[in-house]
């Protein structure tokens, strides 16, 4: 059954992957409306669609050819902080996800013009990260200003939900750590609720999730995290005057 407010359909563990279906091209009406679709297919190393992302479960370290820490950051938009984030830790390999065509590509020829060689950036949804990485395999995971989805109706939108912290303990090694950036306000605060809720004030078991830290205000107050790595909203966020907060968590 699909977990309580998750976007898509979930299959059962155990079948066979990939659970995310992309389509070519011309599987669309009009496959030239968007002619990132055919693109981002074309444009190779360090974009990897989804149809070539998945094939590299369980097997991160022989596209990097380096055994090092596996760091996932969802939802990389234009691609600034997975680059900066590369660049910062030279001793990580990362993997950033991206839903949307045109991103991945933006995204990509950052990472290539930087010269990065640690990150890689795939197009993939958020609610399948069983099709890319094993149990237990990544050491910290980033999010930064996910889609707020203000109305209650959206609820099965959200990506900070019950379901997807479910998701961060079942992918994460004890010890790593989670790290969540956002101009709206509830995306942080509700966090601390979902631990032993299920995001309908129904009592939940508790999920192995510690909050080590977090700021209401990262401008003001600093980042619950030490060197922090700015993102590109963020720095918008601030010429407007609007606060974006921070929370971290770590995989007990």
């Amino acid at each position: 059954m699909a977990l309580r407010g998750r976007p898509t359909p979930q299959p059962e563990h155990g079948e066979d992957r990939p659970r995310f279906k992309d389509r070519a091209a011309e599987e669309y009406a009009n496959p030239e409306a968007n002619p990132f679709v055919r693109s981002h297919r074309e444009f190779g190393h360090p974009l990897l669609p989804a149809s070539e992302a998945w094939k590299w479960h369980g097997r991160w370290p022989e596209l990097f050819e380096r055994e090092a820490p596996l760091w996932l950051e969802i939802g990389c938009g234009n691609g600034f902080f997975l680059r900066d984030v590369a660049m910062a830790h030279p001793e990580a390999n990362l993997v950033g996800i991206e839903i949307r065509y045109k991103r991945t590509v933006i995204c990509a020829k950052k990472l290539t013009k930087a010269g990065v060689n640690n990150a890689v950036i795939c197009r993939y949804h958020a609610a399948f990260l069983d099709d890319l990485f094993e149990e237990g395999s990544l050491e910290r995971i980033f999010v930064n200003h996910p889609d707020p989805w203000p109305k209650e109706r959206h609820e099965k939108n959200r990506l900070i939900s019950r379901w997807f912290l479910e998701d961060v303990v079942r992918l994460l090694k004890p010890g790593g750590v989670f790290q969540l950036k956002s101009d709206f306000p509830p995306n942080v605060e509700r966090v601390e609720a979902l631990l032993t809720s299920d995001g309908e004030d129904n009592p939940a078991p508790r999920l192995p999730l510690r909050i080590t830290g977090m700021s209401e205000d990262i401008a003001r107050d600093g980042a619950p995290w030490p060197d922090d790595v700015l993102t590109n909203y963020q720095q918008k966020m601030a010429v407007r005057g609007k606060r974006v907060l921070g929370i971290e968590l770590i995989r007990e």
